[in-house]
């Protein structure tokens, strides 16, 4: 078969208080969504070939990263670590199993996972890099979860097709973690922009969906 020039499509999941914040200043982050987001989350996960997070996420949370679904089997969807310096612990659940590490360093073993030596962009992996990377392996969507750096160079990139947007009715205040890292805005105009399709409780949580524009 011919191999599609299309790129990977690009999901961009937040999971965060009304202001945006992902955690606490200290790092706590569980659970910030109620149950019934967390479920449509998992939904996303095997709605989607892959799912990438930053090796700070992996750090912090140390996720499985699978999707899970009650009363059915879920086709897991490749997980993917994006990490400079390869500090992905050898014993973390996501280095387990059938999982991509992303580098910029000189590959060596972590765990079960396939590392990757990618081409940098300031040092961390570039983003276009990434998504050949994938491409590569059959991928054709691609589910980012975190953290904020990541979430900002894929939005700087102008590669984040969709938002999948859950807002729990909590505050954190500004020295919580942002879902977005800087993304360096010299005008209002640079913004990226996005169209809302839908908006629609679960549980006590607002979950919003957005098309890039």
């Amino acid at each position: 078969m011919p191999v599609s020039n299309q790129r990977v499509r690009v999901t961009l999941k937040l999971a965060t208080s009304l202001d945006g914040r992902i955690a606490t200043a200290s790092g706590e982050s569980r659970w910030i969504t109620g149950e019934a987001a967390r479920l449509e989350g998992h939904r996303l996960r095997a709605a989607h070939d892959a799912i990438l997070v930053g090796v700070e996420t992996v750090l912090a949370d140390d996720p499985e990263l699978t999707g899970r679904l009650p009363g059915r089997p879920v086709d897991q969807p490749l997980r993917v670590v994006l990490d400079s310096r390869l500090r992905t612990p050898p014993t973390a659940r996501v280095a387990q199993g059938d999982s991509l590490i992303l580098t910029v360093a000189e590959p060596s073993p972590v765990g079960t996972a396939v590392v990757e030596r990618v081409e940098a962009d300031q040092g961390r992996p570039s983003v276009a890099a990434c998504l050949s990377a994938l491409k590569r392996r059959g991928v054709s969507s691609v589910l980012i979860e975190g953290g904020g750096q990541v979430a900002a160079s894929f939005l700087r990139a102008g590669l984040v097709d969709r938002l999948e947007w859950f807002r729990a009715p909590i505050l954190l205040g500004g020295e919580g973690r942002p879902c977005v890292a800087a993304l360096a805005l010299a005008k209002l105009a640079d913004a990226p922009r996005f169209r809302r399709l839908a908006a629609e409780p679960r549980g006590d949580d607002l979950w919003e969906r957005y098309e890039r524009l």
